[in-house]
C-alpha cells in the first residue's frame, strides 16, 4: 500500500469512529493534519495569528460537518477546501457593523477587567484601536463566555489571555499538544454555538 492510499484508509477509519461516537478521532485528526492545515493557511495569509485562527476554524467546522462527509473526496481534500475557503473569506462579519452604535474591541467581557473582545476574536487586518462592534454584541459575547463549560473557558483565557503556548497549556493540564489544540477549537466553537448566527 501506497503512503498515499495508507492515508487515505487511515483518514476514512478515523472518520467512521468519530461518526460512530468515539471523539477521541476527532482529536487524533487534529494532531494529524493541524501542522500542515497551518502550514497552508499561513501562506495565503502571510499572519501567524491570523493563520492560527484560521486553522481552529477549519477544525471547528470540520468537526460541526463531519456527520455528513460521503467521502465523494479523500478526507483531506475537502479539510484543505474549509481551510483554503475561510483563508479566503473574511469570515469576521461583526466589525463591519454600524459604527454609530459601536464600541472599542478592548472593552472588557469580565468582572476583573482583563478579558476583552480581542482576546478572543481577533480582527483580520485591524488593530484594537481600529476596530469597533456594537453594545448588544458584545453584551451577547460576555454573556454567552459565561455559559462555557470551565475547561472551555479556562482554555480560553490560557490561550488568548495569558497568550500560553500550546506546550505550555499541555504542561499545565497535563494534556498532549493534540488534545489542547483540539480542546481550544471546541472552546470556540461552543461559543460560537451559544452566540448563534452572529458568530459563524
Amino acid at each position: 500500500m501506497t503512503n498515499k492510499a495508507q492515508e487515505v484508509a487511515i483518514d476514512r477509519l478515523l472518520v467512521d469512529k468519530f461518526k460512530n461516537g468515539d471523539e477521541d478521532a476527532f482529536t487524533e485528526i487534529v494532531s494529524r493534519y493541524w501542522d500542515r492545515i497551518y502550514s497552508r493557511v499561513h501562506q495565503l495569509l502571510k499572519n501567524k495569528q491570523d493563520a492560527e485562527e484560521v486553522t481552529q476554524d477549519a477544525f471547528v467546522r470540520a468537526h460541526r460537518g463531519l456527520e455528513k462527509f460521503r467521502g465523494d473526496s479523500a478526507f483531506s481534500t475537502w479539510l484543505f477546501q474549509i481551510a483554503t475557503n475561510l483563508a479566503h473569506n473574511k469570515y469576521w462579519y461583526w466589525f463591519r457593523r454600524k459604527r454609530s452604535e459601536s464600541i472599542s474591541l478592548e472593552q472588557s467581557l469580565c468582572d476583573d477587567g482583563d478579558f476583552s473582545m480581542i482576546d478572543i476574536c481577533p480582527v483580520e487586518g485591524q488593530t484594537p484601536s481600529e476596530a469597533t462592534v456594537t453594545q448588544e454584541f458584545v453584551d451577547k459575547v460576555a454573556e454567552n463566555m459565561k455559559d462555557l463549560s470551565e475547561k472551555h473557558h479556562e482554555i480560553l483565557v490560557m490561550r488568548n489571555v495569558k497568550n500560553m503556548s500550546y506546550d505550555e497549556i499541555a504542561s499545565e493540564l497535563g494534556l498532549s499538544i493534540g488534545t489542547v489544540k483540539s480542546r481550544i477549537a471546541r472552546a470556540r466553537m461552543s461559543l460560537r454555538e451559544k452566540m448563534g448566527k452572529d458568530f459563524q
